[in-house]
């Protein structure tokens, strides 16, 4: 089953930030919830909890460990709204809300 990714540009802009290898590792990942969307299992991805459907694909290179913040939008699409360099054991709440707010945003302007 194949589903559809959908990149906004904040999280674009946060990709192409990223060295080339970092970047390959993260459409690979990418690829990965395009392939088996709910079914993708950790390490891969994770529910944030208390975040009302907001999960995290995890990606890591070497020591380097960058976290993509992507929610369920309908039927087969994930959205995924931003991401960040992770630099210590907990996720970064400030990235949560922000993810969040990207998410509730688009969630009412219906995504196109």
């Amino acid at each position: 089953m194949e589903f559809t990714v959908k990149i906004l540009p904040s999280a674009n802009k946060f990709i192409d930030s990223l060295p080339e290898k970092m970047q390959s590792k993260i459409y690979r990942t990418v690829d990965l919830l395009r392939e088996f969307g709910y079914r993708l299992p950790d390490p891969y991805c994770k529910a944030l909890k208390g975040t009302l459907g907001l999960k995290e694909l995890r990606v890591k290179l070497a020591t380097d460990i960058c976290r993509l913040f992507y929610f369920h939008y309908k039927d087969k699409v994930y959205v995924i709204t931003s991401g960040y360099v992770k630099k210590r054991d907990k996720t970064d709440r400030q990235e949560i809300e922000r993810a969040l707010h990207i998410m509730s945003q688009v969630l009412k302007e219906k995504l196109q």
